[in-house]
Order: C-alpha cells, then sequence, then structure tokens
C-alpha cells in the first residue's frame, strides 16, 4: 500500500540520517565499529520490510495503518480472523514475492490467482478483501428459504464455529463472487460434519449456514 511504503520511507529516511551522525563517532571508537553498525542497519531494513506488516496485521485483526486507509484487511480463507503466526508467514514471503525487482513475482501470481493471492497469501492460506461501510451491508440474513428446512442438532457446534458463521454472513456482501463461493463451501463442510449434514453449491451453502446460526440461536446455546 502507499499509506505503507510513505510510513517504511520516513522511518527508513530517519535510520539513515542517525547512521550518518553516529558514524564518524564509531569509527573513531572501534575499527569493527562500522561493520556492525552496516549490520545492524540490515536487519532493521529487513524487519522494517516484512516486520512492519506482520506487526500491525497481527495487533490490528488484518490491517495495516495503508490497509485500513484503503478499507482492506486480510483475512483467512474461510473467513476467520489471521493469527501472529499467519501475519508472519505471509510477509516472510514478501522477499519472494519482490523477486526480481517491483513485486514482480507477486504481481504474476495475482494476475493468475481467482481471489488475487500473492505467495504469501498461498503459504498462510490468507486473502485480502475489501471492507463493505455498515450503510451499504444487506441485511444479515438475506438467502432465507421460503420453506422451512430441516431441523439440525447444533449441540456439536461450539462457539468459536457459530462466530466462524456469523462473521462469514456479516461479510459475504464484500467478497468478490468466487471467494464468496468458496468461503461458504468450506464454512459448510465443516459445520455439516458437526450437524451430520452434507451441502454443496451456492446458494444452498448460504442457506445451510443461515439455517444452522438461526436454529442455535432459537435453541438458546449462547453461553458467556
Amino acid at each position: 500500500m502507499v499509506g505503507d511504503m510513505g510510513i517504511q520511507f520516513v522511518v527508513a529516511c530517519i535510520v539513515f540520517a542517525i547512521v550518518a551522525l553516529l558514524l564518524p563517532a564509531v569509527r573513531w571508537a572501534t575499527v569493527l565499529g562500522p561493520q556492525w553498525m552496516i549490520a545492524g542497519v540490515v536487519i532493521v531494513l529487513f524487519l522494517l520490510n516484512s516486520g512492519y506488516f506482520a506487526f500491525f496485521e497481527a495487533i490490528w485483526n488484518g490491517q495495516t495503518p495503508g490497509k485500513r486507509y484503503a478499507q482492506i484487511r486480510v483475512i483467512k480463507d474461510d473467513g476467520r480472523p489471521i493469527s501472529a503466526y499467519d501475519s508472519i508467514a505471509r510477509n516472510l514471503l514478501r522477499i519472494v514475492d519482490e523477486l526480481p525487482g517491483m513485486y514482480a513475482v507477486g504481481v504474476i501470481s495475482i494476475l493468475f490467482s481467482k481471489e488475487n493471492k500473492r505467495l504469501g497469501d498461498y503459504v498462510a492460506g490468507t486473502v485480502v478483501v475489501h471492507e463493505k461501510a455498515i450503510q451499504e451491508a444487506r441485511p444479515f440474513l438475506e438467502i432465507k428459504s421460503e420453506t422451512s428446512g430441516p431441523a439440525y442438532d447444533t449441540s456439536r457446534i461450539t462457539l468459536d464455529e457459530l462466530h466462524l458463521i456469523e462473521t462469514f454472513l456479516h461479510r459475504r456482501d464484500s467478497f468478490d463472487p468466487a471467494l464468496r463461493s468458496s468461503m461458504a463451501a468450506r464454512i459448510s463442510v465443516r459445520i455439516g460434519e458437526k450437524v451430520d449434514a452434507r451441502v454443496s453449491g451456492w446458494p444452498h451453502t448460504e442457506k445451510f449456514l443461515e439455517s444452522v446460526y438461526e436454529q442455535y440461536r432459537s435453541a438458546g446455546r449462547f453461553r458467556s
């Protein structure tokens, strides 16, 4: 993101300015001082390039300052929030995505991916999605079936799985059609194993998730 690159550029300039000020004193103090200083600068620049994104994405639920300004976010393929491990994994591959320059590998990967993924996203199982303004969102439960569906035993569904369904249903309108369909399919497989049901094909998968969600709520299974 342009905003993130601007922040990184400013920090890099500050680092180089500090090195320029300290270098004469370091040279006078020790012969190996400049070499150690150069090594330190290399480490700082590496952390600035990859660690910057990993740090903010981990603490800001998939966003950096630039992503927040652009209203985009990194999430897991199935709609769950990313973990610190996911953020580190996707950003360590940033070095490969940048080869041989100007993010050439990353751009090629995005062009050949239906979900606009770079290599780091494939490794971490993540995807970048656009956030949709609340006022633009459609009703939470939007694909209700006209007839009553089958009853499911939701007793085996955990709160984490319920939150996973809820997160997907809230965000689905902001996903590209291909991503929305694939996420619904993945979550339906996971939830279907818990309620002994097998559902395939959109929009049946979303109807299934809505039905399970409503039945869980109706059963009063929410716990603190």
